[in-house]
């Protein structure tokens, strides 16, 4: 696996498009603290280590709008990499942009930790884009 955080996000992807109730991916803390803030931010339901078969994993219990009886939407539309380990894409403090107008976030590595977009520009902080959702 060359790129395990694209890994998580598409595990996600993936799963929300099946309706599935949860998903795991194997654990790492970068992969932890970009899960805890999708708990804050109510994209997800829940997060939590757990041991697996012989490594630990994330269990993410994923989020669904109800529509009807039949029908649920999944609380993220679209979740997207922007930095690669091809191509790493930084920003500066002023550079940090709204994503859909404010109904979705960007997350954000930064010499203080993973934080979303609006809190690191708040902090005037710059750093790693490392996804975008809505």
């Amino acid at each position: 696996m060359l790129d395990p955080i694209a890994d998580m996000l598409t595990r996600i992807r993936n799963a929300q498009m099946v309706k599935h109730k949860e998903v795991s991916v194997p654990f790492s803390k970068l992969k932890l603290s970009i899960a805890k803030i999708l708990e804050q931010r109510n994209f997800i339901e829940s997060v939590k280590k757990e041991m697996g078969d012989k490594f630990p994993v994330l269990k993410i219990v994923l989020k669904y709008e109800v529509v009807s009886n039949t029908e649920k939407n999944p609380a993220i539309r679209e979740i997207k990499r922007v930095s690669r380990q091809g191509q790493r894409i930084y920003v500066k403090k002023t550079d940090i942009k709204r994503i859909k107008n404010g109904y979705g976030i960007s997350i954000i590595s930064t010499s203080q930790g993973m934080m979303t977009g609006d809190k690191a520009k708040k902090l005037g902080l710059g750093g790693e884009i490392i996804c975008e959702l809505w």
